[in-house]
């Protein structure tokens, strides 16, 4: 099976524009794809990812894991980590694990499986090549102001007025 459709846009440009700053991976590939340790299933591991502070301003970061290529209109939340201090510029493999695997303060929010943690790629059997989008969102307070019970939805609200700056590293896969 094969679901025939066009590639979803990038999400992020039609967030209000804030400058970019330098994310990379020891797990992560820009544009290649993932390994099976990043895949639901086979080793669900949180990738390693070390940023450049953010802008002048930040007070603290928020992760997330975005898949704009999911079968469904409002695209696919696989990770989002809040609230994670400013002088905190590096997860490391793993750390999607629990809230016990994160930085003091900082908290994971449900994903779209339901989860409070990290869930890997997991397209479609014989769907097209799915991105999975890495993002390091400099925020310009020290806490976002949503706790544990608020969906993605309502962190990308909150996010779009608070970001000052943005890093990402897009990993690929396709069963």
């Amino acid at each position: 099976m094969s679901l025939d459709r066009p590639v979803a846009p990038d999400p992020y440009p039609l967030l209000p524009s804030v400058p970019s700053f330098s994310v990379t991976s020891a797990d992560v590939s820009d544009a290649r794809p993932l390994k099976d340790d990043q895949v639901y299933g086979k080793g669900n591991t949180s990738p390693e990812l070390t940023w450049e502070p953010g802008p002048e301003g930040t007070q603290s970061y928020v992760v997330t894991c975005f898949d704009p290529d999911a079968p469904i209109p409002s695209g696919f939340w696989h990770w989002v980590v809040v609230d994670i201090p400013a002088d905190v510029t590096s997860l490391p493999t793993g750390a999607g694990a629990s809230d016990d695997a994160l930085p003091d303060g900082a908290f994971h929010v449900r994903n779209d499986f339901g989860t409070p943690d990290f869930a890997g790629a997991a397209p479609p059997q014989g769907d097209q090549v799915h991105r999975y989008m890495f993002v390091v969102h400099a925020v310009k307070e020290p806490k976002l102001g949503v706790d544990r019970s608020a969906t993605p939805a309502v962190v990308g609200f909150n996010l779009a007025f608070k970001t000052l700056g943005r890093a990402m590293i897009t990993g690929t896969y396709q069963h």
